[in-house]
């Protein structure tokens, strides 16, 4: 399939897709915000460098991507690397200059084209990644529904680093001290946003389908906590300093916006490891962006096909950039991703925008937004949740017979109960080993008319096909007349070969009839002449005379 250059493909854009893209990007920005931020401050590292993560992962990388829905910026599976590498080398201007060493890597890694790697993965896993991210991005956002923040937001590993709680005790500590403001905004939001959904789907207007929702959720939560602060004070929520308020850093008067900024300390490159932080940051990096790229390739409703070496270089230059400029590692993030395809986005142009808006937000928007309270994102972002992880999707999984289900469901469970990356790895390996056990379950075929049994062979066999093949010789019968046909497979493993001839002995004590035919020892049937063929297939009988 041809690749598409992604500055080529901004000379194409439609005006008539800016309907689609902007509403997307500012659906985007609205989830983007808090989850900038609760990254930075999982991961230990200053808050504005969140920001500035996000805006680098929206311009540069939305630019460059090798995607057209593809959304980048700060990654929650990144929080506990940066936090460990920054403890180690001492600062935080020290670790920066890893990550630029980081983008160097996943520079060289799309250059090279390393991004073909990422097809090695099982659709069923990739399937289940999805659906995890929704099932934990409905379990993380609901403490913060009912008004309980003592968890970063976008942490979504099960055991939590902000306060030693998992998941599950989490929403049990969250239900005990429930706020009755931050409940009444979560669950009005839920229900405005359902109710607007199924309104665009049937309705005709185009204000429905192209404004977006979440924006107007997230008025009407500023709206509802302030009538709260006149009318009801118990339900009152805070202010702006409040810790269930979106809390953008804010410049003093007369700061300078270079004070934003954290530049590398490149002082260290003299000590050796630095560059094993930024191997590792490279290779989880590219490992989530590749396997995010796969599910946003899923997501899209156009079935574009993303260019996976095209995404690492953007990703290589979005990180050199971020680590100059003071930013965290960025990666593709199926969260903003989710976000952007589930609010319409038709091209890159919503990525690009949702960064601009971070860039407003920090100059101009910050004192405005920190009035808005995390229990009306929290309503979108479970909204976004469901979406990736309808039933639907697991009665389908379940029909497609258990070869996919099992994998799935394992990488669900591995992702919900541990992390991201781990629970990929468990679903990988079950994935893997139904497609070993699927591919030599049909290595050969056994025919049997009375007496006369042919096993033929279907393809290559190797040393796992051995018990199955042994299976079939025990089944055979004194005065069977055998013939075990060998020309379709190109590839005899030497397990498989060394048994089908010791068979001779068996089958002579036993009264039956046992032949051979082109059953030759790592053979290559394709490379090799006639000749040579016809002289190593000559028939290989034992019977009792």
């Amino acid at each position: 399939m041809k690749r598409v250059n992604p500055l080529h493909t901004l000379t194409h854009y439609k005006a008539s897709y800016f309907r689609y893209d902007f509403p997307a990007g500012l659906s985007v920005f609205l989830v983007a915000l808090p989850l900038c931020l609760g990254i930075a401050l999982a991961s230990g590292a200053p808050l504005f460098s969140g920001l500035v993560a996000g805006v680098i992962g929206g311009i540069v990388v939305g630019l460059l991507s090798g995607s057209e829905v593809s959304v980048s910026g700060p990654a929650a599976g990144l929080a506990v690397i940066v936090a460990d590498a920054i403890a180690k080398v001492g600062s935080y201007e020290a670790f920066l200059a890893a990550v630029v060493l980081a983008g160097l890597i996943q520079l060289i890694f799309g250059l090279i084209k390393a991004g073909r790697f990422s097809s090695f993965f099982p659709d069923s896993v990739i399937k289940g990644m999805l659906v995890a991210i929704g099932i934990v991005i409905i379990l993380k956002q609901i403490p913060h529904a009912l008004g309980r923040d003592n968890d970063y937001e976008g942490e979504f590993e099960f055991q939590q680093l902000a306060d030693g709680e998992n998941t599950i005790s989490e929403i049990y500590r969250a239900i005990e001290t429930a706020s009755t403001g931050a409940v009444i905004i979560s669950l009005i939001s839920m229900a405005f946003l359902i109710v607007w959904e199924r309104t665009a789907g049937r309705s005709t207007r185009a204000f429905f389908k192209n404004f977006p929702a979440a924006l107007v959720v997230v008025v009407l939560g500023v709206a509802l906590n302030e009538y709260f602060r006149v009318a009801v004070p118990d339900w009152y929520l805070g202010n702006t300093a409040h810790q269930h308020m979106v809390q953008i850093p804010t410049l003093t008067p007369g700061t300078s916006i270079l004070s934003i900024f954290d530049f590398p300390d490149f002082s260290v490159l003299l000590s050796p490891k630095i560059y094993g932080i930024a191997a590792t940051i490279a290779l989880v990096a590219s490992l989530e962006t590749l396997l995010n790229l796969e599910a946003s390739d899923r997501l899209d409703s156009a079935k574009r096909v993303s260019s996976t070496s095209q995404e690492l270089v953007a990703q290589g230059i979005g990180n050199i950039v971020s680590g100059l400029i003071g930013g965290l590692p960025v990666t593709s993030v199926v969260v903003r991703t989710s976000a952007n395809v589930y609010g319409g986005a038709r091209t890159r142009i919503s990525a690009i925008l949702h960064g601009v808006f971070l860039v407003v937000a920090v100059f101009l928007g910050g004192p405005l937004l920190n009035y808005v309270p995390l229990s009306c994102l929290a309503a979108v972002l479970i909204m976004v949740g469901y979406k990736l992880a309808k039933p639907a999707i697991f009665k389908k999984t379940y029909h497609d017979g258990w070869n996919q289900f099992v994998p799935f469901m394992v990488t669900v469970a591995g992702i919900v109960f541990t992390d991201l990356l781990i629970g990929i790895a468990l679903g990988s390996v079950i994935g893997i080993i139904y497609v070993l056990y699927t591919n030599f379950q049909s290595t050969f075929s056994l025919v049997r008319e009375g007496s006369h049994v042919t096993i033929d062979f279907q393809k290559d066999l190797y040393f796992l096909s051995k018990p199955q093949l042994k299976e079939a010789l025990n089944s055979l019968q004194p005065g069977d007349d055998v013939l075990i046909d060998g020309s379709k497979a190109l590839f005899i493993d030497h397990d498989i070969y060394n048994m089908l001839h010791d068979y001779q002995d068996i089958a002579s004590i036993q009264g039956i009839r046992y032949e051979l035919k082109n059953v030759v020892l790592n053979q290559r049937k394709r490379k090799r002449g006639a000749t040579e063929i016809q002289a190593d297939t000559l028939p290989i009988t034992g019977s009792i005379q």
